[in-house]
């Protein structure tokens, strides 16, 4: 199966080699997933020293000499290769130019601290207690900071940490994205504020539901995609993530809170695109290096995508609405447009993972700002609070009233994945211009309209444009094969325009 896209003798091989270490990156996934659904409390520390030793030992086999040997034999003769061996060597390339770079401690460090952190952070921001993960975030800020040093970097340190979760982003690329968008997203807030036809509160957003009956709609909205579920699975945890183990095991989590049934929803529809993308990846590339999504920005693009170009899009609303009133006695009263305003509410907020399209890349550019400024070491840990809740108030005009709702919001710090935020924005760009590439066919209202075939021939164009090529392509290059030019942020505004301000 493999030998249909590899032929190379030399590429071979090395994904004989790489085989060990995709086999510890697999056993890794599934303890991070075990570790944030259903791991006892107490299993926090062994498990952190365990995933700790894992990381070591996987460096360990990827600089071992007889495949780094391998390697070198086959960057020699990379531009008679296909594609796809060209995406092992590069994809490898980077892994051994990092990790050599990366001593085994500091790798055991960062592991053994962020899987302790995770758990402290829980407590933290159920308690509302900076005060509790402060110690950690102190050590995790100053790992980063150590960690761009190891690997070096252009301009800004922080460039090295965004290049970790997107290959090639800098920070050049993020302020010419944010500063495109702000500015507009600003404007089309105020008209959409003034307007009123977009809601900035619904009666719905304080309906209270029953957790079984919530579980029974997030599932038949996942069977309206055609979530495959012979290769993946719900659960539920702290906050919703998504986690591949292969191509053929794939899993998502959502949470229920109990009231305002769009969050739970929403979650579900996010991650299934997260999951669709690593679901889509050809088959012929398993268990190889290339195997996965490509960055994590292109992945939160579609996630992003199915989110709100379709999920709040009033074709697909319509195409809910039937589940809702099957099981929530509160929606039958209202009509799919009501529910449409209701998905779709714009106002300044707190909370991130609750933003809406028009307000989300302000909390993004918030946490981006905090930390190039932690990175450089112009921000103190202790100093975060505040800095967070001043930026709030000069973006959005609101000012948290506690630390849950402010810097122990998020769950990233803990993981340890400083220079990862920016990714968010940067997939809510390209979803808007993969939107764009895929209405110079059809418009994507005329797909959602028929259905569940809709559904299907979309996500086959998005198989096609983005996911079959796992990480074949470096990010910038997948985009630019996709939809024929570099990343444009103007994609963004003309959407957020089109549905906003008709």
């Amino acid at each position: 199966m493999v030998d249909q896209v590899f032929v190379d003798d030399t590429i071979k091989k090395l994904i004989e080699k790489y085989r060990v270490i995709w086999a510890i990156g697999h056993a890794q996934a599934l303890m991070g997933w075990d570790s944030e659904t259903y791991m006892p409390r107490e299993g926090a520390k062994e498990r952190s020293v365990a995933r700790a030793e894992l990381s070591v030992l996987s460096q360990q086999l990827v600089l071992r000499p007889e495949l780094v040997e391998l390697l070198e034999e086959a960057k020699k003769k990379v531009d008679s290769l296909n594609p796809y061996e060209k995406g092992v060597v590069r994809v490898l390339d980077r892994a051994v130019t990092q990790l050599k770079k990366l001593p085994p401690e500091h790798v055991y460090e960062y592991t053994k601290v962020t899987g302790e952190a995770v758990h402290v952070w829980v407590e933290a921001k159920q308690k509302s207690d900076f005060s509790k993960f402060k110690p950690y975030l102190e050590k995790i800020v100053d790992l980063a900071r150590k960690t761009a040093e190891y690997l070096g970097y252009e301009k800004h340190p922080y460039n090295a940490l965004l290049d970790i979760y997107e290959e090639g982003l800098t920070i050049d690329d993020m302020d010419r994205v944010f500063d495109a968008i702000i500015p507009h997203s600003k404007k089309v807030l105020e008209k959409v504020l003034s307007d009123g036809y977009y809601p900035s509160q619904h009666p719905l957003e304080k309906v209270s539901y029953d957790r079984e009956k919530m579980e029974k709609v997030n599932k038949e909205i996942l069977d309206l995609l055609g979530f495959p579920w012979d290769r993946a699975r719900l659960d539920v945890s702290p906050h919703p993530f998504t986690v591949n183990m292969g191509v053929k095991d794939v899993r998502i989590t959502t949470r229920y809170e109990g009231i305002n049934f769009k969050h739970t929803i929403y979650s579900v529809i996010h991650e299934f695109g997260h999951a669709l993308y690593e679901l889509q990846v050809d088959e012929k590339l398993a268990m190889t290096p290339i195997a996965g999504g490509v960055s994590l920005g292109v992945h939160e693009s579609q996630s992003r995508f199915w989110e709100n170009i379709v999920g709040r899009s009033m074709p697909f609303v319509t195409l809910m609405k039937p589940i809702l009133d099957k099981y929530l006695d509160f929606t039958r009263e209202y009509s799919a447009e009501e529910i449409y305003r209701y998905v779709n509410t714009v106002r300044p907020s707190l909370i991130r993972v609750e933003a809406d399209e028009v307000t989300y890349n302000f909390h993004i550019y918030l946490r981006y700002e905090i930390e190039k400024k932690l990175i450089t070491g112009e921000l103190n840990v202790d100093e975060v609070p505040v800095e967070w809740n001043n930026m709030m108030e000069k973006l959005l005009g609101i000012r948290p009233r506690n630390d849950a709702e402010g810097v122990l919001q998020d769950i990233h710090w803990s993981h340890g994945t400083i220079g990862y935020f920016p990714t968010y924005t940067l997939g809510n760009v390209i979803a808007a211009q993969i939107k764009q590439t895929i209405e110079s066919k059809e418009k994507l209202e005329e797909l959602l309209s028929q259905g569940t075939e809709g559904i299907t021939r979309l996500k086959d164009e998005l198989r096609k444009l983005v996911h079959m090529w796992g990480s074949t392509y470096p990010p910038k290059e997948l985009i630019k094969i996709a939809t024929g030019e570099e990343v444009n942020p103007e994609y963004f505004n003309q959407y957020l325009s089109s549905k906003y301000l008709k």
